[in-house]
């Protein structure tokens, strides 16, 4: 799954390079990402959020006490409903887009040809939620079985899909009189679709076979919904949140919208190469023993998951924080991306970096209740915290502009993680008799003292290099790629000796991991 998700994330990096080299920060850019945005809030409840949590935990539990084809019943059935509510809502998404975008969007009203092509390429994209929404419930079955790989590597085709659009489709586009950005509308959407249709042949393999089948009574699907509409409302709230984000970043000026949405795609990798990746592995596996009843087994692959998460997302974080401006700047200061842009989206991305850890604690906890039939804490805890945020995003706003959104979310971030860890706790007993705080305070103490030393090194480095090779100036390509990879090498150094000092498991692991994977 690691290796599958960080083709994955590579392949989305050079997805974001292209589309930073053709269209840079602007009013296309923002136009885009205000309706790419739309159907993803959608696909949060369908897809990655309340219909996963909800529909994997049945799925497991009917596969472990009444077999295979009984669980893939279920699966024909999640699908077909799926197919009517959601077909449903993109159809009224395609009808009112215009309205969807004036309510997200209102200063692009007063820009009629950015509005109506944030429109046209809202109703392209809709599709995609129905699309993503059945890719999603076919990673969870397949993790479920066993299979990682397939599932893992099926969004390097959405980002393929839209990589080819930027150079095939974009120009085709733009010989009909649209404009080039639509063509990166269609590669999303058509990329959707591949992402699905991928995981097809590994399910055959394992004897699934599509029927069209609909009954809202059956007890599983009655059990899924049970679990969905608490973890919807919770995810509502979050969306709430993020429509507010987007429209106060409309508010703060032409770019504001694609400075944020390249810092956050940024700090995914780390998330969705490890936060995610480990969250994905995790859910099947206490799924399981949920359903068997072993609470103590449930706590102690928690407290795994959370320390392996804790370590590779600490140090990312503190990664970021020290190199996001020539991370930034070797990523996408290309084309019509400008050393300005450069500045504003490293901005951002050191704000989202803060809450890097709480995100992917999220993302193994909040599954964690779903699979205990207890729905009420991750709604309260994400109302909270989009309380939080919403507040912080108002308060933040004026003082530090657009970058003061990404921090309130990042604060919204470890408010919500906070609440988790804390309730679930009280479910499964304290995770420190797994010896988890004690491991978390090594970790927090080696990847901050890296940190330093990255940060430290890359200020001493820059000037050093640019003296020495006159042509390799500060801010130049060459010095900031020269000392990045020497400021990450001396941060790995500091991180390793440390942690063999303070005996990290996690870092053995992962040193184990590497070595055997360099040996294949």
């Amino acid at each position: 799954m690691g290796v599958a998700t960080f083709f994955s994330r590579i392949a989305g990096l050079v997805r974001e390079q292209t589309f930073a080299y053709l269209f840079g920060a602007g009013i296309w850019t923002d136009a885009f990402n205000v309706a790419f945005r739309i159907p993803n809030l959608l696909r949060d409840l369908f897809a990655e959020g309340a219909m996963s949590a909800a529909f994997i935990p049945t799925f497991n539990s009917i596969l472990e006490k009444e077999g295979r084809q009984k669980a893939f019943k279920l699966t024909n059935l999640t699908l077909c409903a799926m197919f009517i509510v959601v077909g449903a809502l993109t159809l009224l998404g395609i009808v009112f887009s215009p309205l969807i975008v004036s309510t997200l969007a209102p200063e692009f009203v007063n820009n009629p040809e950015k509005f109506e092509i944030t429109v046209t390429m809202t109703r392209i994209m809709f599709p995609f939620l129905l699309a993503i929404s059945w890719a999603a419930i076919a990673m969870g079955i397949l993790n479920s079985l066993g299979e990682f790989f397939i599932p893992a590597i099926a969004p390097v085709f959405l980002n393929l899909s839209m990589i080819l659009a930027g150079w095939l489709i974009c120009p085709l586009a733009q010989s009909y009189d649209y404009p080039a950005i639509t063509g990166m509308a269609i590669g999303a959407m058509l990329g959707g679709l591949i992402q699905f249709a991928v995981q097809l042949p590994a399910l055959f393999k394992h004897g699934y076979r599509f029927r069209w089948v609909l009954n809202f009574q059956d007890p599983g699907i009655q059990r899924i919904i049970k679990l969905i509409i608490p973890g919807t409302i919770g995810l509502a709230a979050t969306q709430v949140n993020i429509a507010i984000s987007t429209i106060l970043a409309t508010s703060q000026g032409d770019g504001a919208v694609s400075w944020l949405g390249y810092a956050f795609r940024v700090m995914q990798l780390p998330l969705g190469l490890f936060g995610v990746a480990v969250a994905q592995a995790t859910l099947p596996v206490i799924s399981r023993q949920a359903a068997a009843n072993d609470r103590d087994a449930m706590s102690q692959t928690l407290a795994a998951s959370l320390r392996l998460s804790s370590f590779i997302n600490l140090y990312a974080c503190f990664a970021i924080i020290a190199l996001a401006e020539p991370a930034v700047r070797i990523l996408f200061q290309h084309g019509r991306f400008t050393p300005e842009d450069t500045i504003a989206t490293a901005l951002a991305l050191k704000a989202y970096a803060v809450g890097l850890l709480f995100f992917s604690l999220i993302k193994i906890m909040g599954p964690a209740f779903y699979t205990l039939d207890e729905t009420k804490v991750p709604v309260i805890a994400s109302i909270s915290a989009v309380v939080v945020n919403i507040v912080l995003n108002l308060a933040l706003i004026k003082p530090f502009g657009y970058w003061g959104l990404a921090l309130s979310t990042s604060i919204g971030a470890m408010f919500n993680a906070g609440i988790l860890y804390y309730k679930l706790q009280h479910r499964l007993g304290s995770f420190s008799r797994f010896g988890l705080v004690s491991a978390l305070l090594k970790i927090l103490a080696a990847t901050a003292l890296a940190g330093i030393a990255m940060q430290q090194s890359f200020i001493y480095l820059a000037p050093a290099l640019a003296a020495i090779i006159g042509s390799a100036t500060v801010g130049s390509l060459l010095n900031s790629m020269i000392t990045m990879l020497l400021a990450l090498f001396i941060g790995t150094l500091v991180i390793a000796v440390i942690s063999t000092l303070l005996k990290i498991e996690e870092a053995g692991r992962a040193a184990d991991m590497l070595l055997r994977r360099l040996r294949r």
